[in-house]
């Protein structure tokens, strides 16, 4: 038998099939509309909403012949644009109810937690580090349903800070790879910037100030149309490295104080090398072991949100198609249950 999980949180259309028994991926499509909102130089909730109308239908429609497989159906409610959730939700809904399945309601950073678990047995407790375009947040994960959050972001996220500073250089949506492979070939000395919160007790995340110091930098060029190919290596090379010092100077702290061995790297954000190259120094640092997701798997995908549903069906925590409802983002601050 076959769970059917539906991803809609933002701008990726996704699902999956996952085999119950096996956690063997069977089926795993997406639809990214990166090109629509690259001339807006970020998403636009409407026009995403739009197309997850016409995408999501395509995508299941490819699944037609595992149809009489299907034994329930997972999606994310929660966190993320509510209008783009609703589209998955629906569609999730209408599914189940013709099918007469169950419905499991999947938090997306959960989902992003079992990235690590596509395909392999759950490995809990993990110190859970989970950077993406929404998110920057420590969480300890001791099981299942013990989830709580140890430090969050004060502003911008890590996955959106790239994006933003991409736009200030003129240098297209989404900036997270473009920015990292001109800061590979950058200088990273020539551009003095601010390392946040460096000199504070906070254990937390805050990069507007980081961002607003490229804006500056920026200006002082004379503006993206002005500005070198080496100037754009060398202050993307700049930003990489003040915001990576950031995120270590911080999470330094969290290793230090916390017994558990395995940490996780997970979210969009993590499939930035220099990122994953810099905490698993950290790790080894401290003895601990860096497990990170496949790269394919670290953007938002339907595979994630169904290896948390198996879990989830294993514990008998599903709901009537008619219990389901969607969740926009809810501020999550340090002590909070996941």
């Amino acid at each position: 038998m076959l769970l059917l999980s539906i991803e809609s949180s933002c701008d990726d259309s996704a699902i999956a099939l996952t085999e119950i028994g096996s956690r063997k991926l069977i089926l795993h499509k997406k639809i990214s509309q990166e090109i629509e909102h690259a001339r807006y130089g970020g998403v636009v909730p409407e026009l995403a909403s739009r197309l997850h109308a016409v995408d999501l239908p395509r995508l299941l429609a490819g699944a037609q012949p595992y149809f009489d497989e299907i034994a329930a159906v997972a999606v994310t409610n929660e966190p993320g644009l509510a209008v783009t959730l609703n589209e998955g939700v629906m569609m999730a809904k209408a599914f189940a109810t013709f099918q007469k399945l169950p419905l499991i309601p999947v938090h997306h950073l959960k989902g992003h937690i079992y990235s690590l678990f596509i395909e392999k047995p759950t490995r809990l407790p993990m110190l859970v580090i989970l950077i993406s375009g929404g998110h920057t947040m420590v969480l300890r994960v001791l099981g299942f349903q013990e989830m709580e959050v140890l430090a969050t972001s004060m502003d911008d996220s890590v996955g959106e800070s790239y994006d933003k500073v991409a736009k200030m250089m003129g240098l297209g949506y989404p900036g997270g790879p473009i920015v990292e492979a001109l800061a590979r070939e950058g200088n990273p000395e020539r551009f003095e910037l601010p390392v946040p919160l460096r000199n504070s007790p906070l254990i937390a995340f805050s990069l507007s100030g980081l961002k607003n110091a490229v804006r500056l930098t920026v200006e002082k060029l004379g503006g993206p149309d002005e500005m070198s190919k080496q100037d754009r290596r060398d202050l993307a090379a700049a930003f990489q490295k003040a915001l990576i010092t950031h995120l270590i100077q911080k999470i330094r702290k969290i290793l230090a104080r916390e017994s558990i061995p395995d940490v996780a790297l997970v979210g969009g954000a993590s499939a930035n090398l220099a990122i994953r190259g810099a905490f698993d120094s950290l790790c080894r640092e401290y003895g601990k072991r860096l497990h990170t997701a496949p790269l394919e798997f670290c953007a938002d995908n339907a595979a994630m949100i169904g290896r948390y549903g198996l879990d989830a069906l294993a514990e008998g925590l599903t709901c009537s198609p008619e219990a389901i409802t969607v969740s926009a983002n809810r501020k999550l601050q340090p002590g909070m249950k996941l």
